[in-house]
């Protein structure tokens, strides 16, 4: 009996020694983490590595969402200094995502800012900018011929970047109080290499102005962009819409909008937000971007 007890007694020893074996070989494999979590509506805040470098940004998804239907994605980038959940607070895109089933993303510039054609930074922000939209491609099935960025001011420069620096990855752009100029600009070779469309909304209060209207006619006129036919119909008083076809088959329209300032036409709140302007820039892009996939 005793024998019988202690040969027992080492079964259940020698049974617990192996468990706990398997339980410390399990913790030295390495656990694999997803850069993102499974595809599923409503808000995530978003980690992404970039050359060493690890980059955050917002994801809003619409309820519903299925994951298992191409959708389109806007890449929404702020103003300086700012942050991709301020912008995501005044323009009330995903609202229009919600209604249309569309993914926006709201990346973060380190330091406040991204590095486009005038300021501010070091940083390959292009290199962020198009490792997002592939990982969203990728894992949230974007569809890739409905990539679309847009900005303020600083985030808007960087779209013009964006737009030139990978052509090949964005249908089309729509700029707020942003523009195509700097150093980098003045090269006649610095064009999109593939139609990327662009809508943009500018203010004649705005200081940077002029160099706002400079750009996008240096951009049509390297573009050998042509006045669509019939002629663009003002969508307001106050504002003047111009809307022309360029010889790579994709439009730059632009709203100029008296004595608008720095700011976001329609945003309620906000820190360039202009309420009381006579149009809505958000709903301006948005129509603009669903008429404009990308061309191939």
């Amino acid at each position: 009996m005793t024998r019988r007890v202690l040969a027992g007694a080492l079964a259940l020893a020698l049974a617990a020694l192996a468990s706990a074996g398997a339980g410390c070989d399990a913790d030295r494999e390495p656990r694999a983490a997803p850069s993102t979590p499974a595809p599923g509506p409503g808000d995530h805040r978003l980690t992404l590595d970039v050359g060493g470098v690890a980059r955050t940004y917002l994801l809003h998804a619409p309820p519903g969402y299925p994951g298992d239907k191409p959708l389109p994605l806007v890449i929404a980038m702020h103003f300086y200094p700012g942050t991709g959940a301020a912008l995501r607070d005044m323009i009330g895109m995903d609202a229009k995502a919600d209604r249309d089933t569309a993914l926006v993303a709201y990346p973060d510039g380190l330091n406040g800012g991204f590095n486009a054609l005038v300021c501010c930074g070091t940083n390959d922000d292009v290199a962020f900018i198009t490792a997002l939209a592939g990982e969203l491609v990728r894992t949230w099935r974007v569809d890739p011929d409905r990539v679309y960025l847009t900005g303020i001011s600083n985030g808007g420069d960087m779209s013009f970047r964006a737009a030139v620096e990978a052509s090949d990855l964005f249908a089309a752009i729509g700029v707020v109080s942003g523009g195509y100029g700097g150093t980098r600009a003045e090269a006649t070779d610095y064009v999109p290499k593939n139609p990327v469309s662009v809508v943009t909304v500018v203010g004649t209060g705005d200081r940077y102005f002029p160099i706002f209207e400079a750009g996008i006619a240096t951009w049509r006129q390297r573009l050998h962009c042509a006045p669509s036919s019939p002629a663009a119909v003002s969508p307001a008083p106050g504002v003047e819409r111009t809307s022309t076809r360029c010889a790579d088959g994709s439009d730059v329209d632009a709203y100029v909008v008296t004595d608008l300032g720095h700011a976001w036409p329609g945003a309620k709140s906000g820190p360039l937000a202009a309420p009381n302007a006579p149009i809505v820039a958000t709903d301006i892009l948005w129509d603009f971007f669903v008429g404009h996939p990308r061309r191939r």
